[in-house]
């Protein structure tokens, strides 16, 4: 599966609409793969001061990510591939 970064503006989102937000999609993501479009949340970074965050998804397609946030009823600017670059275990 490929990575797909999710871009949002989240500006004035409470902490606890955040997680709620972030609950969304770890539950939509398993149930896009329950059904046989595999998906799967990665992570989540967020910046408090201008509301940017972005998610990390592995999926096949843009567009099945694209779809999992609609129907999660999650905002988002953009889908984009990614690489989501991890330091190597030493």
């Amino acid at each position: 599966m490929t990575v797909y970064m999710v871009e949002r503006n989240l500006k004035g989102i409470s902490m606890e609409d955040l997680a709620g937000a972030q609950k969304a999609a770890i539950s939509k993501a398993a149930e896009f793969s329950g059904r046989g479009t595999p998906a799967r949340y990665l992570r989540s970074v967020f910046t408090p001061e201008d509301g940017r965050c972005l998610c990390l998804f592995e999926a096949e397609s843009a567009s099945d990510v694209e779809a999992l946030n609609r129907e999660a009823q999650l905002p988002f600017d953009r889908v984009v591939e990614a690489l989501d670059l991890q330091p190597a275990a030493s």
